[in-house]
């Protein structure tokens, strides 16, 4: 009989399971896609029972537009946020959930996939196909039959904006372009960014390419988290050094893209801005996210989409930071 009664008591809470399970399935299915789940976890879900770790708990998370009040935004923008990573709020959100293309803050997610699954210290081999872009392209200058470090690449990748370089990490780390999205793909979805979808390491324009301001934000976050890419932003520039196929060494510098590291935006006072990444093309217009933190040193990061030009780009996120970060 006490056999019995211990599977009875089994065959309940197996029941209670099913049932929760089912339950929170329907909670999500009402959300949209990107990180809905995210939100549920740390607004709805009763803390009182379930004591383990929730895959948000250090997240930024909003479904919602946040407005600022000394910030009017930017409506010709496509998506504009700012997220306190000590207090992991999003203190200002336009379109963070839209779907957009990114052009080269692609770039982000390239880095961290190069800074997870490689070995710093690899020396990679340039392919001729990792060098047939137009001159007009951001580029590192790398040459076929170049040997390069792959750090220094991911310098390239990330300063200077460098395409050959994103193929040339690809290549070397998985074989092929897009063999790499495909890792790169799955590493976003373990992020939580399910509203997005990459086909190449640089972000060149593609139909099928694309991500929002909050994966982004997602993407940034997690890279940060490694002091390699924290250095690599704070740089003003930085030296490669490449070996060419006929063995002569070549040095070449490559400047920071955004214009507060190159010194063509003042920051707004008050504000550090560490670093960050841009990207520009005629569907995504012009793109930068970026690490920042106050006079206390507390972080955040910062994202502007699609500005009609560089000025306007700028002059918006000034605005944003100066409006979103205490002075404190």
């Amino acid at each position: 009989m006490k056999c019995i009664n211990k599977l009875k008591k089994a065959a309940f809470i197996v029941c209670i399971f099913v049932f929760s399970g089912m339950m929170l399935e329907g909670c999500s299915a009402e959300k949209q896609q990107i990180s809905y789940a995210s939100i549920y976890e740390t607004t709805e879900f009763n803390q009182n029972i379930y004591r383990g770790d929730f895959f948000a708990q250090n997240l930024c998370v909003t479904s919602q537009d946040i407005p600022l009040e000394a910030y009017q935004g930017y409506p010709e923008a496509h998506a504009a946020g700012l997220f306190d990573l000590n207090q992991r709020k999003v203190l200002y959100a336009d379109r963070i959930h839209q779907r957009l293309f990114p052009a080269s803050t692609t770039k982000v997610l390239t880095a961290y996939v190069a800074l997870k699954y490689g070995n710093m210290d690899d020396i990679v081999t340039v392919s001729e196909n990792a060098v047939t872009f137009d001159d007009d392209a951001s580029l590192c200058w790398l040459q076929a039959g170049d040997q390069v470090s792959l750090y220094d690449l991911i310098c390239g990748l990330t300063l200077a904006s460098g395409n050959d370089a994103g193929v040339a990490i690809a290549e070397h780390l998985f074989g092929s372009e897009e063999a790499f999205a495909q890792k790169m793909n799955e590493e976003a979805w373990a992020l939580g960014a399910t509203n997005s979808h990459f086909t190449n390491a640089h972000g060149l324009h593609d139909e099928n390419h694309y991500t929002t301001a909050y994966d982004l934000y997602l993407f940034f976050n997690a890279a940060i988290l490694d002091q390699r890419y924290l250095d690599i932003l704070a740089m003003k520039s930085y030296t490669g050094t490449l070996i060419g196929a006929d063995g002569v060494v070549r040095n070449i510098e490559w400047r920071a893209s955004n214009f507060y590291s190159s010194g063509a935006a003042a920051a707004p006072e008050g504000i550090r801005v560490l670093g960050g990444k841009t990207g520009t093309t005629d569907q995504a217009g012009n793109c930068v996210i970026l690490y920042d933190e106050d006079l206390s040193g507390n972080p955040y990061i910062s994202v502007l989409m699609g500005a009609s030009d560089k000025a306007m780009l700028y002059d918006n996120m000034s605005q944003l930071l100066s409006a979103g970060i205490p002075k404190v």
